[in-house]
């Protein structure tokens, strides 16, 4: 395919950009801690540019550091100090001939009171989020005024630092969208009410931008066109702001100087519509982007979990959108433009949907730190990754374990001129990664492996599959250095009695397909992903489930968007969950559970899956060390994780290997 749509230019207002791909804003923690740019942050988007996207909106940046805070090291525009870090900012994109927008924003009632110490946070109506449930109060008239001149001002500094335009943040339940969204906004002033009157806000903003960089500077609007209430997790009885009000607002706006409207979707309490787990389906919101096209005059952008570069050339070609927004998609993997223009989309590293960016950012993010990407442990790290030399000189390298870090680790040091054998015991690469995918909806971690079998063999990684290795066939190769990522083995506590019984097995018995269970009443004992996902995949088999967990909720330790998804699912298969309670006893036919007060219940059952977390088996490890100088453990066997530790553990281990 020769997506001659796709890398075809745009007029974005009087900007040319050279492609149809636009990189969507997403928080990434890379600002400095008074929030000017840092260098990170310019390495972390001159990263993108290089890798040929078209337009890039950066994230979410303060128009108010004194209400207006989301986390720290989060970029500012308020302040004449920001200047001269988003002159730095634009001159690092538009050095690899890149646009770059700034992406004026407001949190609203969408922040934690401690990120504005302490104070409540402010919006249209004093309603405060069911999410965060921050305090929240109502803004006077004067202080809605009063945050009209903050993003004119804002905007007015990233014309003058050299930034090629600006995005107005209305969407994802932040203030703007608050004021256009009746369900946040009751206001009886001029700001309230009708549809145009809830528009106001940014009507005055968009006026007020104009009045002071002139009509030929970009303003571009990001918007929920749907906040999808009815689908939240939470008791909310209001629609909300749904897609007709959302294509009217847009119809009002565009008169008064936008350049082009970002479709998005979802708030805080419907946050898997905004940022999606894996069980969404590529551009299953587009259809909101092409509703506002058919209404607009001035480029579309749609987003939707894009992820192939035929899906973004089709929908363009068929009108439904201008533009495709892409953000995760450029976390994983920066050249996914190049490498389509290039034709190497085989080689694109396609984001899986995990959702480790959004976790980390907030988690990383109150600390102070960069959020990072499952799959791409550059990611805000550029600056510091910025040099993967070429000096392995041929010489040989034997990775034990075709696991996610094994496979990273044969990577990079191909890449740096190391010859690399690989030795893995099973039939396939993979390792955990071949059960990961198993359960429904899982199927877009395959795209990990195929990336890694590409690469691979395009670096003429050698692969010993059904190879267990063994010293005498490492010594035949007198390595340089020896990695170990043979990851781990579930835990089966001995202690439980019962536990050997010919009913019992783990999760990863069942996800393997080792053990079958099929029209059976079974107890999953665990709670954690991986038990939750497999009590999905026993209940497409027609089991009747029951969920056990120690822990006081389901999922003590899961993320909060993908327990929501998946348990979503669960309770539409009547799966029976059990918080607070302890297995301390198997039977042939039942389990012995005690809960918190010490009172034991009995429960009948057919079958047990033990779902208990899992352990590095260290045995090759401790014997490998005795008889090589350089063993290097990778993944699970340097420290028990997901995916994202493993494949960070490969990289930086294979990255630093002198």
């Amino acid at each position: 395919m020769s997506y001659e749509n796709l890398l075809s230019p745009i007029n974005i207002g009087s900007l040319k950009i050279r492609n149809r791909v636009v990189m969507g804003a997403m928080g990434s923690g890379t600002a400095n801690d008074n929030a000017t740019v840092s260098e990170c942050e310019c390495a972390y988007y001159a990263e993108r540019a290089k890798g040929g996207a078209g337009l890039i909106i950066t994230e979410v940046t303060r128009v108010n550091n004194d209400t207006g805070i989301m986390m720290p090291r989060q970029t500012s525009a308020a302040t004449d100090e920001c200047i001269q870090g988003l002159r730095k900012l634009a001159n690092a994109v538009h050095y690899y001939d890149g646009a770059i927008f700034v992406q004026l924003h407001h949190p609203g009632r969408q922040t934690v009171c401690e990120a504005i110490g302490g104070k409540p946070t402010i919006s249209p109506s004093g309603i405060k989020s069911m999410l965060t449930q921050a305090e929240c109060r109502e803004m006077s008239n004067a202080e809605v005024k009063s945050l009209v001149q903050d993003f004119v001002n804002a905007a007015e500094r990233c014309y003058k630092a050299g930034i090629d335009g600006v995005e107005l943040h209305a969407a994802h339940g932040y203030m703007l969208n608050q004021f256009i969204s009746p369900y946040t906004n009751k206001r009886v002033d001029e700001y309230g009410g009708t549809t145009e009157n809830r528009a106001r806000i940014i009507k005055e903003i968009i006026e007020g931008i104009r009045g002071r960089v002139g009509r030929e500077y970009p303003v571009i609007m990001r918007i929920s066109a749907d906040e999808f209430l009815r689908d939240s997790v939470f008791p909310i009885k209001e629609d909300g702001l749904l897609l007709d009000e959302a294509v009217e607002i847009c119809k009002y706006l565009v008169p008064f100087g936008l350049d082009a409207v970002n479709v998005s979707a979802g708030i805080y309490e419907t946050m898997n519509k905004a940022w999606e787990p894996t069980s969404y389906q590529e551009g299953w919101k587009i259809y909101l982007a092409e509703a506002v096209k058919k209404a607009v005059n001035v480029p579309v952008f749609g987003v939707g979990t894009i992820r192939n570069p035929d899906f973004a050339e089709k929908i363009i070609s068929e009108g439904k959108v201008d533009c495709v927004t892409i953000a995760r998609g450029l976390l994983a993997d920066p050249d996914w433009v190049k490498k389509t223009a290039e034709g190497r989309v085989d080689e694109i590293r396609r984001c899986m949907s995990c959702l480790n960016c959004m976790d980390s950012m907030q988690s990383n993010g109150m600390i102070g730190e960069p959020f990072s990407c499952a799959i791409n442990a550059r990611t805000a790290h550029e600056w510091f990754y910025n040099d993967i030399r070429q000096d392995g000189n041929g010489r040989m390298v034997v990775i034990v374990g075709g696991g996610p870090s094994g496979m990273e680790a044969a990577r990079i040091l191909a890449e740096r001129k190391f010859k690399v054998v690989l030795f893995e015991k099973d039939a396939e690469l993979g390792g955990q990664l071949c059960l990961a995918n198993k359960p429904p909806h899982k199927e877009k971690i395959n795209w990990l492996i195929q990336y890694f079998q590409v690469q691979l063999k395009k670096l003429g990684v050698e692969v010993r599959l059904n190879t267990p290795a063994t010293i005498e066939a490492i010594e035949e190769l007198n390595p340089y250095a020896v990695f170990i990522g043979t990851g781990s083995k579930s835990v089966v506590p001995k202690s439980i009695s019962g536990v050997q019984g010919t009913n019992v097995c783990t999760s990863s018995d069942i996800l393997s397909g080792r053990v079958k269970v099929s029209n059976k009443k079974v107890v999953v004992v665990g709670s954690g992903m991986t038990g939750l996902e497999t009590a999905e995949l026993l209940g497409t088999m027609n089991n009747k489930v029951y969920v056990v967990e120690m822990a006081d909720r389901i999922g003590p330790d899961a993320s909060w968007q993908n327990l929501t998804d998946v348990q979503g699912r669960l309770e539409k298969m009547n799966t029976i969950f059990m918080p607070s309670y302890k297995l301390v006893e198997i039977k042939d036919d039942s389990i012995i559970l005690q809960k918190k007060d010490g009172e034991k219940e009995k429960l009948s059952t057919e079958h047990v899956v033990l779902s208990l977390g899992v352990y590095a088996d260290q045995t090759l490890a401790e014997e490998l060390s005795t008889n090589f100088d350089k063993v290097i453990k990778i993944g699970d066997s340097a420290q028990i994780g997901r995916i994202a530790n493993a494949v960070s553990t490969g990289f930086s281990e294979a990255y630093r290997l002198n």
